[in-house]
């Protein structure tokens, strides 16, 4: 039996990857999205083109109105809460706006999730950022990259929070106001605090989706700035790996509403920003990439690698995306799809 499916930001890199596969399976699906990103109108284009305009219902809202988020809502059986500010160098900027958008815009999700008659699963994006610096973890370098020197699985969802930067502080309140939803009002809701997300369809720029914004400076010729030493290190997970982690948690939701689960690469799918990304990019591209050199941003771990044994666990999911596999594919969407960048 099919379900209907809310899914705020379904016009983004990880929504309308998820909505395509909605789609495809048969479900029923409101797209809801004020469309301010880049990428946001050729991938609504994209499923437009590809199931028809009628093929979903289109909202055309912001997370910020409450009174239309209700309404809108009302009839989800569930709810995947993507919309976002999504970059740490932009909520510096405008702290305002990100704390309307990320902790406001998800209170007014989770309003309209509460006073839904229809008990709807929710689904919510968090960050690794709301574990801050992790300044309590010693990280050593290793072989030219930098690693945890006494965790080898990675971060686990025990690790203490520590939001670091607005970003981190915005997108904190909305995790904790999601599984305290849980707890008060008995929601089915879940948080996923992904970690580095990357694959087709993500218009990356340079402050947010950073493994995207290289390949598309690089196949396209702009600059490219690499901040801090290039050694830092982020666990890489394909935004279909992704995907059937969401698929998972809403087949498990008895088991798991309530629950925290960190969703990354894991440390089989590790990858520092420069050092070793470059390199790859640079056999890909069959040429050398020239870089200009900054200073460490605010909020920049040397290290994140999420431990997702836990979702193995409870939920039967791993990432089947290899990082070589995967970056192969989104270097090869981007090159035949240059002209759009």
């Amino acid at each position: 039996m099919s379900r209907n499916y809310f899914v705020t930001g379904g016009a983004g890199f990880i929504g309308s990857n998820y909505v395509y596969r909605l789609l495809e399976r048969g479900e029923k699906v409101t797209i809801y999205d004020n469309l301010s990103r880049a990428g946001a109108p050729r991938n609504l284009k994209w499923l437009q083109e590809t199931f028809g305009e009628q093929a979903f219902t289109l909202v055309v809202g912001d997370v910020r109105d409450a009174g239309q988020l209700v309404v809108a809502a009302r009839s989800a059986d569930v709810i995947v809460h993507l919309a976002g500010q999504v970059a740490v160098t932009t909520s510096v900027v405008k702290p305002r706006e990100d704390f309307e958008i990320n902790a406001l815009g998800t209170f007014n999700v989770l309003e309209a999730a509460r006073l839904n008659d229809r008990d709807p699963i929710f689904l919510y994006s968090s960050t690794n950022k709301v574990y801050g610096g992790m300044e309590d973890v010693r990280v050593v370098e290793r072989g030219g990259r930098w690693e945890y020197d006494t965790l080898p699985f990675g971060a686990p969802e025990t690790q203490p929070l520590d939001f670091h930067s607005p970003y981190g502080c915005s997108k904190g309140t909305g995790d904790q106001y999601v599984r305290d939803y849980a707890r008060i009002y008995g929601l089915r809701s879940v948080v996923l605090r992904q970690s580095c997300i990357y694959g087709p369809r993500q218009f990356g720029v340079e402050d947010q989706g950073w493994v995207a914004w290289m390949v598309i400076a690089a196949v396209t010729g702009r600059q490219i700035t690499v901040y801090g030493d290039g050694k830092q290190i982020r666990d890489l997970l394909h935004v279909y790996d992704l995907n059937d982690a969401y698929d998972a948690v809403i087949e498990k939701i008895d088991q798991v509403r309530g629950e925290v689960f960190n969703l990354g690469g894991g440390p089989q799918n590790t990858m520092s920003i420069w050092a070793e990304f470059g390199p790859r990019l640079e056999k890909l591209l069959g040429r050398p990439v020239p870089v200009a050199h900054g200073d460490w941003r605010p909020g920049d771990q040397k290290v994140f690698v999420a431990d997702i044994r836990k979702a193995e666990q409870r939920l039967g999911w791993k990432p089947q995306y290899d990082v070589e596999k995967g970056v192969r594919q989104l270097f090869d969407w981007v090159t035949v799809n240059q002209g759009i960048f």
